[in-house]
């Protein structure tokens, strides 16, 4: 039996038959490590959505396991790459590709064939850095700093092996994902007609008809979001209001993403069918951002910084939500804000927009295939962020 200091040591989650207590060693006992340099780093993959790492104040940034996977060049395979931020007041963003000073980094090299590179990776993360006022102070005690890793290299491996098998997942159901987001950006461009063309270069088969150009406002009406609110109406109530990100963000909104207010019948309800639109951003490629409600649900608002426009039936709705969001009308759109600071555009040019359309049955075609490419590329980030969170807490749960 382990006394208290023993068990302190131990992982919450481990595999059955360890019990022993973790060793506490210093860095310098795990690695070698030489300051090399300078080198340019082009890409990362540690933000998914941003491809821009936050570094943080008094934190170590890692890059990962192979200089060669980030660009960075005389990097041997397996070494780990540490880079230490020199930021001591704020968060950072980092556009890349930047530059890595030699000061900032260390290459690191395993001592030992019975310690896990996966394992020593991951502990490294697991440290408490302390914030210093210069990044060349703690740099010089890197080797002091200290992580906790299983006395017996077996459980080290089969941690390993554990964490390797779920970056690979991770990893396939991220190429899953991204090929099927390339895929249909190259069908929004090549599915609906180019500029000064009448009809678009990947058509289903049987369809020839040349497509026609229509007004929005020659086919529906628009209405106004949320009036007359003050912050104190919000997060309460039996009513929702389709907030301003669902409709940035969807080209279907998200049912899941609504905010609670109260009754308030003198507001328009949203009805299956309508489509919403941003009226406002902080650059002029992204006003006027449309999304399709498609849900049949009573007591459903718009955000104030929204408007809603109501077809009356002309076009297929899965077809008017992606051709509102394809190349060629995303640019009009573009081309009809107005401002400095802040670009907005009125529900009124908006019906004026000229959208491209094909008879019915193609648009029903085109509206459905992308909606199931949607469909399979929130499949596959639903299983990516299952993926993530499990080893998020793994991660949190396997180490000291």
């Amino acid at each position: 039996m382990h006394s208290p200091e023993e068990k302190a040591l131990a992982p919450r989650i481990r595999f059955s038959g360890f019990t022993d207590a973790w060793e506490q060693r210093r860095l310098g006992d795990v690695f070698t490590y030489e300051q090399p340099g300078p080198y340019i780093v082009e890409s990362t993959e540690y933000d998914d959505s941003k491809q821009t790492p936050v570094l943080t104040a008094g934190k170590s940034f890692i890059l990962g396991y192979t200089g060669e996977q980030f660009g960075i060049k005389n990097a041997s395979p397996g070494d780990p790459i540490v880079i230490f931020d020199d930021f001591t007041t704020a968060s950072h963003y980092v556009d890349f590709p930047f530059k890595v000073k030699s000061s900032a980094m260390k290459l690191l090299t395993l001592k030992s064939t019975g310690d896990d590179i996966t394992v020593a990776f991951n502990a490294l993360q697991e440290i408490n850095y302390e914030p210093v006022n210069h990044e060349r102070h703690w740099i010089s005690k890197f080797a002091n700093f200290s992580v906790y890793l299983p006395a017996i290299s077996i459980e080290q491996r089969k941690i390993g092996a554990l964490f390797s098998s779920l970056d690979d997942l991770i990893a396939l159901h991220q190429r899953k994902c991204d090929g099927m987001k390339t895929v249909k950006k190259s069908l929004l461009e090549k599915m609906f007609p180019r500029e000064g063309e009448t009809t678009p270069e990947l058509r289903f088969a049987g369809f020839t008809d040349a497509w026609e150009q229509r007004r929005l406002g020659d086919f529906g009406t628009t209405y106004g979001g949320l009036s007359g609110k003050t912050k104190a109406d919000f997060g309460h109530g039996a009513a929702r209001f389709v907030p301003y990100t669902n409709v940035f963000d969807n080209p279907v909104t998200d049912i899941d993403r609504l905010e609670a207010v109260e009754i308030d019948p003198r507001q328009h309800e949203v009805r299956c069918g309508d489509v919403l639109f941003t009226v406002s951003s902080e650059t002029p490629e992204e006003v006027g951002m449309s999304s399709l409600w498609l849900a049949d649900q009573r007591n459903v608002y718009l955000n104030s910084f929204c408007f809603g426009y109501r077809q009356d039936g002309s076009f297929d709705s899965l077809y008017l939500a992606y051709v509102l969001r394809s190349q060629g009308v995303r640019r009009d759109l573009t081309l009809l804000a107005q401002g400095i600071s802040r670009f907005n555009i009125s529900k009124n040019k908006v019906m004026e927009l000229l959208v491209p359309a094909p008879q019915a049955g193609e648009q029903r075609a085109i509206g459905t295939l992308l909606s199931r490419l949607d469909d399979l590329i929130a499949l596959h980030q639903r299983k990516l962020n299952v993926l993530k969170n499990v080893k998020k807490s793994l991660l949190e749960g396997m180490f000291v």
